[in-house]
């Protein structure tokens, strides 16, 4: 497969380039807007940007007895922080129809992790009744990276005790051993919630779909840079798609699913100039479904040629896969933003260098779209499990997020940073950079 040799090389109007969309960032960034932009850590330092929280997330301090627990809202996103031990709660006030999904993102600080450290998050009624709980490890790729797990009140779910209405807790602790680093982790953490079927449908899963992997993709892939977080998060479609990635660094991607749709990826690291040392666990990928909890994660080794990582091939979405008991299968049950995060080990610095590495993503969505379930409500946060017409243009090669220069335009759009002169300067900026690039064109 002859992936990205080259970058694709686009003929495009001068007010729409990428190097006049800088020059715009640029100039604005000169005139006494020394802050760094809010939620695009990246855009104010060119090197690796720490994980990047929603701009919207709402802080909150988990309480260390059930009895303070802090509410969480369903549709709403938080920053907390975790401590290296013990459990910390908050609480959530639930009506006896809906499915609320609460996911938890670990953020530790930069530096080696064991392999089984980790998270365990839990949803509990307030006598301790178990609802689900979930628990996630760095493993091999020993790294800090941000890591997220989820668990749920599902009203639809084998446990009765947590159908009713009334408060539940959420807890959430380190998995650590003793030689686990000291320090607390920050959080985010992102609540939804599903409210019910208008009409019960099938309850139970797909016995049969198409598992076998399509034919690799081929030709030049489209330049974009990942996100540093879910919230900015590059939108990608089907098709080949190119980055750079330094070790150390987690890039976020996602891919809008309609009903129906079914998704393959494969993420592979380009050559390296500097040797052929081994690093056995280099490249770490994982998926999430649109309320955030893992769907598939897989990893793999480097040795300074080519070498590619593959998710297991993932079912068609469908609301009925929630019956089905292993997990990958099970979290496809929702409609909307599916997210590839992109993980290179620290470690790979120690044989290959600071540089970043090359990366290509491959994105195959196959399937055809279906209408979805009839909800006897919405869901929150609204439009969370599904796709819209500006997701589909995005995936197809349209408006990006990501940390890249549209999502510079953007943030620089709403943050609210500088005034009139700022915007008086970037259409000067504009204007002249125009004038001379239509005028050498």
């Amino acid at each position: 497969m002859a992936w990205w040799r080259r970058e694709r090389v686009r003929r495009a109007h001068p007010l729409r380039s990428a190097r006049a969309r800088a020059a715009l960032v640029g100039a604005a960034l000169l005139v006494g807007t020394s802050a760094a932009l809010p939620g695009h850590p990246a855009l104010a330092a060119g090197i690796p940007s720490s994980y990047a929280f929603a701009p919207d997330a709402r802080p909150v301090t988990g309480a260390t007895s059930p009895t303070d627990a802090p509410p969480l809202a369903p549709g709403a996103t938080y920053k907390s922080s975790l401590p290296s031990s013990g459990e910390i709660y908050y609480s959530l006030d639930l009506d006896a129809t809906s499915d609320t999904y609460i996911s938890v993102t670990a953020v530790p600080p930069p530096g080696d992790v064991p392999a089984n450290d980790g998270i365990k998050v839990a949803v509990e009624d307030t006598e301790g009744h178990s609802c689900s709980s979930e628990s996630k490890t760095f493993g091999l790729v020993g790294s800090a990276r941000p890591i997220a797990v989820w668990a749920a009140r599902e009203v639809s779910g084998s446990r009765p005790r947590c159908k009713s209405a009334g408060t539940y807790r959420v807890i959430v602790k380190r998995v650590a051993r003793a030689d686990s680093a000291p320090g607390a982790w920050d959080l985010e953490l992102f609540t939804t919630s599903e409210p019910p079927l208008k009409q019960t449908g099938a309850t139970s899963a797909p016995e049969a779909w198409n598992s076998a992997t399509p034919d690799p993709l081929t030709g030049e892939s489209v330049r974009r840079a990942g996100g540093s977080g879910f919230a900015s998060a590059a939108t990608v479609g089907q098709g080949l798609w190119s980055s750079d990635i330094k070790p150390g660094q987690s890039l976020f991607y996602k891919v809008p699913l309609d009903w129906g749709r079914q998704l393959y990826a494969t993420a592979e690291l380009g050559d390296s100039s500097s040797g052929d040392r081994n690093v056995s666990s280099a490249l770490a990928v994982a998926l999430y479904n649109p309320a955030r909890g893992l769907v598939d994660d897989a990893s793999t080794g480097y040795q300074g040629r080519r070498r590619a990582v593959e998710l297991d091939p993932l079912p068609p979405v469908a609301y009925e896969n929630r019956y089905a008991i292993p997990d990958g299968t099970s979290n496809v049950r929702f409609a909307g933003a599916y997210y590839l995060v992109v993980h290179l080990a620290a470690e790979v610095a120690e044989k290959y260098g600071e540089g970043p590495l090359g990366l290509t993503l491959s994105v195959q969505v196959e399937g055809t779209a279906q209408p979805g379930p009839e909800y006897a409500g919405k869901p929150e946060p609204e439009g969370v499990f599904e796709v819209s017409a500006g997701d589909r243009a995005a995936a197809a090669g349209g408006a990006v997020g990501g940390d890249g220069d549209d999502a510079a335009m953007t943030v620089l759009a709403v943050s609210g940073i500088g005034a009139g002169t700022v915007v008086l300067v970037v259409l000067g900026v504009w204007a002249v950079v125009a004038r001379r690039r239509v005028g050498a064109w």
